[in-house]
């Protein structure tokens, strides 16, 4: 069965960098991913 491919537009409008900027909790996975490259690198 064949996955339901979403447009890369509407992938983006929903989970973007500026999408996810937009809101409170977005901006928290954003800093949440960060602090876990920085603890890598």
């Amino acid at each position: 069965m064949e996955n339901h491919r979403i447009s890369k537009i509407k992938r983006i409008r929903k989970s973007g960098f500026r999408a996810r900027m937009r809101t409170r909790k977005g901006r928290d996975i954003i800093n949440r991913q960060r602090r876990r490259r920085k603890g890598l690198g």
